[in-house]
């Protein structure tokens, strides 16, 4: 399949392209909706915070499953019917949810869901980035990762829906999908190009990890910092005695804060240079959140703290696949890729449950003082890192 669309194949790319921004832009608003309205109906039916995040870290385990299996089906029977899967799995879940309390239920429920999600990113992204024109892949991908942005900051909102019914958050979801259900059915299946599998893989990831450990790392950081906003930050908002309301405002803030500086911390990136804007940001981040506890129950300097937070880290793994593609040899920068999505899911299972035990055991506080601490280290490791190999000038990001 050529990477490059003719002019007879203007429209159909279009249409293929809209459509899988808007599978993008509904399953992040599901992810968004699932962590924080999951958390706070466990949390108002008496079980602990340790439970809690141990339960809110099945949808993370879901996803790093998915990433040894995925490739397969999607070579064999192409992206579309990946796709379709990965919406039935996220919606038939969706749907059973308010009809069980079981612990054990839910748990399965959110694997399903953590794989179904996996699958449908996976093929979406590899079918952009194969079908997109090579002169305008990057801006193509930077729409994938704002589509995402976009719907996991709107999913929290859903919350304001409780008010009608249990199970009415989880209706709106799930009418969503069938909408971009309905829509992917029209497009035309296409296959992956096939390649052959480097014989030294294993070579190539010690060679990243040698090479880029610290490029590396904001993968683990996103994902730790984002998975325990959505899932432990609920928790500690009822504990402070803040609305279901605030605590779906403050959420979005954060996300809002993400997309209003991704683009612009990239192309200051681009002038100069990916880790003074990496360590920099780092440090404002960890200043953030140290400063959320001293914030209390005051929505106003909560809500500007989170717009700070949320507006430097938020790019944190985008930039750290930039700065992969600045110091790495092209042949071995996939192998970061995966790298950096395993570091992702890693810190996803990891932050929701390390949330839950210190909110109880250590103190309510802790999410905020682990994060802080967290971020403040990656800064501390930056002064310390220098490149080994740089990629040739043609392939900086």
């Amino acid at each position: 399949m050529s990477s490059d669309v003719t002019a007879s194949d203007s429209l159909s790319f279009r249409y293929r392209l809209i459509t899988l921004l808007l599978v993008v832009v509904v399953a992040g608003m599901s992810q968004g909706l699932l962590l924080p309205l999951l958390s706070i109906m466990l949390e108002e039916s008496g079980i602990s915070p340790d439970m809690n995040g141990i339960n809110s870290a099945a949808m993370y385990i879901g996803i790093f499953c998915t990433m040894f299996f995925v490739e397969r089906p999607v070579m064999r029977y192409g992206y579309k019917k990946v796709i379709l899967v990965g919406i039935a799995l996220v919606t038939v879940a969706s749907i059973l949810f308010p009809f069980t309390h079981s612990l054990a239920v839910w748990f399965i429920l959110r694997l399903l869901v953590g794989v179904g999600d996996s699958s449908l990113h996976y093929a979406t992204q590899l079918w952009i980035v194969s079908s997109s024109p090579s002169d305008r892949r990057g801006r193509y991908i930077s729409l994938y990762g704002m589509a995402y942005g976009l719907g996991f900051s709107i999913g929290p909102l859903g919350i304001n829906l409780l008010p009608f019914g249990r199970s009415v958050p989880f209706l709106v979801s799930c009418l969503f999908f069938s909408v971009v259900l309905l829509l992917v059915l029209r497009m035309k299946n296409e296959m992956p190009e096939r390649s052959e599998k480097n014989a030294a893989a294993g070579n190539r990831f010690v060679r990243t990890y040698r090479i880029a450990w610290f490029v590396l790392i904001p993968g683990f950081l996103y994902g730790l910092m984002e998975a325990s906003m959505n899932s432990n930050f609920p928790l500690y908002g009822l504990r402070i005695e803040l609305s279901q309301h605030w605590i779906s405002l403050l959420l979005l803030a954060f996300g809002v804060g993400s997309l209003i500086l991704q683009l612009p911390l990239g192309i200051w990136s681009d002038r100069i240079g990916r880790k003074p804007v990496l360590v920099t940001c780092s440090i404002i981040g960890s200043l953030a959140f140290f400063g959320i506890p001293a914030a209390g129950d005051h929505v106003v300097l909560l809500f500007v703290l989170f717009v700070i937070a949320g507006g430097v880290v938020g790019s944190f793994y985008s930039l750290g696949l930039a700065y992969a593609a600045d110091i790495l040899p092209r042949a071995i920068l996939p192998a970061a890729n995966v790298i950096a999505s395993i570091h992702f899911s890693i810190g996803s299972i990891m932050g929701p449950t390390l949330g839950g035990y210190g909110i109880r055991y250590y103190s309510v506080y802790s999410i905020f003082l682990f994060l802080g601490a967290a971020f403040l280290v990656f800064a501390l490791l930056g002064f310390a890192f220098r490149p080994k190999e740089q990629a040739s000038p043609s392939f900086m990001a």
